[in-house]
């Protein structure tokens, strides 16, 4: 097996690893060694483990390992900032291969950070140069960035993921929208979406109406989840119109979720591309790594 670098994506949770041709992924590797689950001096020993057997070549990683909390911290750079990722080195060389994690971004006003979403817009941009518009990146916190002449402008953070987990998990509401993949019901999910965009008071007063219809009508656990689904994220939509509103957007995420956004995004008239974490993260690291190989 040939290979010049490593790829890594280091969250708080896995750490996920590709061996790097150039630009091509010859092999992968995951693992339950998370930013969570480490001290700072845990973390050569944790990657010495997961690249067992594979050459002492550099490692250019992104995302929470590079947290105040992680192994080295790489501090925001403001934007507006070029796209092209700015690395922090590990001193030492751990394992004899140089290591550099990817700079997050921050905002002054309105105060705003992002940690390894910089990795995918930068992927965004090395796979399409051109692209001017809004970038999508949903999740735990989506993140809504703006993109112009190959900077990132701005951004804006809504903790939807974060208020569908804790809502469904550890709520009331728990005992009526199961579990399982959200929406499994397509017209439960667009009317509530619509409803909590034209009126978000409404939406917001419907929320114990999920329980209520479940204890006395037998509600679907699968049609209150697609509510609720549809509920949230109408409410960011509402939230974050100046971010889509008669702009190119392309969202960046899990297939099931970014289909959400697309189909949420399609009923306002915005149709919207989409990419894969996994194809925008390796992009992003490939041009952190050429930036690595060149500073200049």
């Amino acid at each position: 097996m040939t290979m010049d670098w490593i790829a890594a994506d280091w969250g708080t949770t896995h750490l996920r690893l590709w061996a790097m041709s150039g630009r091509r992924a010859v092999q992968a590797r995951s693992s339950d060694q998370g930013m969570g689950r480490l001290s700072p001096d845990q973390f050569a020993d944790a990657l010495a483990q997961a690249t067992e057997g594979w050459p002492a070549v550099p490692v250019i990683a992104c995302g929470m390992v590079g947290a105040r909390q992680g192994w080295v911290e790489a501090p925001y750079v403001a934007v507006p900032c070029p796209a092209t990722p700015q690395l922090i080195a590990v001193p030492g060389d751990p394992g004899g291969r140089p290591v550099r994690i990817v700079a997050g971004l921050c905002q002054s006003d309105p105060a705003d950070v992002m940690r390894g979403e910089e990795t995918q817009i930068a992927g965004l941009l090395s796979l399409s140069p051109d692209f001017d518009g809004i970038a999508c990146l949903p999740g735990t916190h989506t993140k809504w960035a703006r993109i112009s002449a190959g900077e990132i402008c701005n951004f804006k953070s809504f903790m939807t993921g974060e208020f569908f987990a804790l809502i469904a998990g550890q709520s009331v509401l728990r005992h009526s929208v199961g579990d399982g993949v959200a929406p499994a019901d397509r017209d439960a999910f667009q009317t509530a979406l619509s409803e909590a965009m034209a009126r978000p008071e409404r939406g917001y007063g419907g929320l114990f109406q999920l329980r209520a219809e479940s204890l006395l009508a037998g509600l679907d656990p699968a049609v209150a989840r697609s509510r609720l689904s549809g509920t949230l994220i109408g409410w960011e939509l509402a939230a974050a119109r100046p971010w889509w509103l008669g702009c190119q957007v392309t969202i960046i995420g899990a297939p099931a979720l970014s289909a959400l956004y697309a189909d949420a995004l399609a009923l306002q008239g915005v149709p919207a591309a989409r990419m894969s974490v996994e194809d925008a993260t390796l992009a992003g690291l490939h041009a952190a790594y050429r930036h690595f190989r060149s500073p200049s």
